[in-house]
């Protein structure tokens, strides 16, 4: 993560945000587009294999079957519900979606024993929340958890003076 954020303070990183926000801008200001493409493709896959490795020495053998569907839409919604382009986001989005599930269960179960007969119409409910929340986040906050954090942080940091 240390790396990551100096990563964005740096030559290469101020190139991949040029070429994330507009990339036609970004090459006109002569940032080969190529070079910072393939530079951003390996370190992104040097995070995913030191994080296939440490996923192998936890779980001691990994097949396909690890891996379905729903864990992918699951990986994604984090990255979107925390922030994209955001270190701080992905962790927040991370905790949220993890924690949106251990409490949608815990208030189901509570559901089902006020509302015996509704127990069907809870299990759906975890796919529900997390498109509508998907969905939500994409149209009202694009920049996830990460900018209400850092409005909340800008606030407090002003709070008693802010004019």
């Amino acid at each position: 993560m240390l790396y990551g954020r100096n990563l964005v303070r740096s030559k290469v990183g101020r190139a991949f945000v040029a070429i994330r926000d507009r990339d036609l801008a970004a090459e006109i200001m002569g940032i080969s587009l190529f070079r910072y493409k393939l530079t951003a493709f390996a370190i992104s896959s040097f995070y995913a294999g030191i994080a296939g490795g440490l996923w192998v020495c936890f779980l001691r053998i990994v097949t396909p079957e690890h891996f379905p569907f729903h864990l992918s839409i699951q990986y994604l919604a984090m990255v979107i519900v925390g922030g994209l382009g955001s270190i701080l986001g992905s962790i927040f989005g991370a905790v949220f979606m993890t924690l949106v599930p251990e409490i949608l269960n815990v208030v189901t179960g509570n559901l089902k024993d006020i509302f015996p007969a509704a127990g069907k119409l809870f299990i759906p409910l975890k796919e529900v929340v997390f498109g509508s929340l998907i969905v939500i986040f994409l149209i009202f906050e694009p920049r996830g958890l990460a900018e209400i954090w850092r409005r909340i942080k800008a606030f407090f940091q002003l709070w008693p003076f802010s004019y």
